[in-house]
């Protein structure tokens, strides 16, 4: 099975979209996949610890448990610009999230065998 990168855009402003992310990539978990997840722009503060807990939508899996998924079986990284824009560090991030930049990302999603989708 190949590796899955999923990179989430979206927050709360577009809830449908972000959670399909989070779900994605849980869901290639729970199948075996190894996954990375990359949150980008508004979806960065679901990597500080309670703000997961606040989003909400119906009839979907709570995205603190999606996220937890995903953080034991896989890695979860906070863009570092996205992160810098929104005053967030390392320290301020759940234990075990990174940040990290494009040249990471791009390392990942161009790696022989890997498929990566965009949220």
């Amino acid at each position: 099975m190949r590796k899955l990168v999923v990179k989430v855009t979206a927050g709360a402003e577009d809830a449908e979209r972000c959670n399909q992310g989070f779900t994605v990539a849980a869901a290639a978990v729970a199948a075996g996949a190894e996954v990375s997840l990359w949150l980008t722009g508004e979806a960065a503060w679901y990597a500080v610890p309670g703000h997961a807990e606040e989003f909400h939508l119906p009839h979907a899996t709570p995205l603190p448990d999606l996220l937890r998924v995903v953080r034991e079986a896989g890695t979860v990284t906070v863009c570092s610009q996205c992160a810098a824009r929104r005053h967030l560090t390392e320290s301020a991030l759940t234990p075990g999230i990174r940040i990290a930049g494009a040249a990471a990302f791009t390392e990942e999603i161009l790696a022989d065998g890997v498929q990566a989708l965009v949220y």
